[in-house]
């Protein structure tokens, strides 16, 4: 690891403008252009460290053209960089193998605007979304492409996109929050369920479930995309009821015994209900936990704000879907939902037994 590290954002942005943009000038002569790091990476999402140097680490970003202008230049634009690009900037290597086993080689990626959100989201996002492309982007895949820096935009492009993709609007964001209160509903009564018959690691396991159900949805609430696992309490924790949350959620996780993970898992279900009364979307509704018909298990009634959202969202084509959600919610394969699927889930999600590649 670099003893001076630096994040990957500030590190980026330096090379843009000390070593890319000259020779972006010299190949496009005016023509408008972007200049970018978006994407994957942990530096994209603030959330990188020294221990993120140990692999596809280094100074990279992506230019952005118009699809003329990439036509154009892009060929005559990548070999310039190929060969100029220094060797090191800021103290890194400036090629470097990313899977392990390929070639080495420089990260500053030339793409046509309109074609790379194509290819990340299935449609191009001017004016944003058709609701269905809304339901199939996945948290992480538009956490990265609003995420990271822009360094410089001439065209207005991509500065336009990635504000149409900045957050869901209000219809498929009440629709979203509706099945993510679902997702709470459909497991609330087996933590103590599994417990009752001896199963306490079943117990565990649903306890565990429904702590991340609660972050994701506090994220929701706050209008932030819920990152994937790797990320997820990093995200969580910058949420301001983080504070008061996260010592009931890893009591329920350190919990023996499913009374206890009861015990700790009901002050939350009720803080997060209140937060969601505090939203003001639909009517407010009683926070408190009660028992699960004659059962002497504690439960919020998380089918209860599900409905209460659905009852406000007057878009046809949303108030006409079932309460599954977005792919994150009835997906959890991040060979489905990582950048650059978008076409391996149109067809999985069409036909699942069909070609997927």
């Amino acid at each position: 690891m670099n003893a001076a590290f630096r994040p990957g954002l500030a590190l980026a942005g330096d090379f843009h403008a000390e070593a890319v943009a000259p020779l972006l000038d010299r190949v496009l002569a005016g023509t408008p252009y972007a200049a970018a790091l978006l994407g994957w990476g942990s530096e994209v999402q603030g959330f990188d460290t020294p221990r993120s140097t140990d692999h596809a680490w280094g100074p990279r970003l992506q230019v952005f053209l118009a699809p003329a202008a990439h036509r154009a230049h892009a060929a005559e634009l990548t070999a310039l960089l190929d060969r100029e690009l220094p060797e090191r900037f800021g103290g890194y290597p400036v090629r470097f193998a990313f899977p392990g086993g390929t070639a080495p080689r420089h990260w500053v990626d030339v793409l046509d605007t309109g074609a790379h959100f194509a290819e990340q989201l299935g449609e191009v996002p001017d004016g944003g979304l058709s609701v269905g492309g809304w339901l199939a982007a996945p948290w992480q895949v538009l956490r990265e492409l609003t995420g990271g820096a822009v360094f410089h935009d001439g065209t207005g492009m991509l500065t336009a996109y990635r504000e149409h993709l900045r957050w869901y609007p209000d219809p498929v964001w009440r629709y979203v929050l509706a099945c993510q209160w679902q997702r709470l509903h459909q497991e609330e009564p087996f933590v103590g369920r599994c417990g009752e018959v001896g199963d306490d690691l079943g117990s565990a396991v649903t306890a565990a479930r429904q702590a991340r159900e609660l972050m994701r949805l506090c994220l929701l609430m706050h209008r932030v995309y819920p990152p994937y696992g790797k990320w997820l309490g990093s995200a969580f924790a910058a949420l301001p009821e983080a504070a008061e949350l996260a010592p009931l959620l890893s009591g329920a996780l350190a919990a023996r015994g499913w009374r206890e993970r009861e015990r700790q898992l009901s002050p939350a279900y009720e803080r997060v209900a209140r937060l969601h009364n505090e939203l003001g979307l639909t009517e407010p509704l009683a926070p408190e936990v009660r028992p699960f018909h004659e059962r002497p298990f504690l439960v919020l009634g998380a089918e209860r704000f599900c409905a209460a959202l659905l009852a406000t969202v007057r878009d046809p084509e949303l108030a006409a879907l079932p309460p599954v959600g977005s792919v994150d919610q009835y997906a959890d394969s991040t060979d489905l939902t990582a950048h650059g699927f978008a076409g391996r889930r149109r067809r999985y999600l069409a036909r699942p037994g069909g070609p997927v590649g």
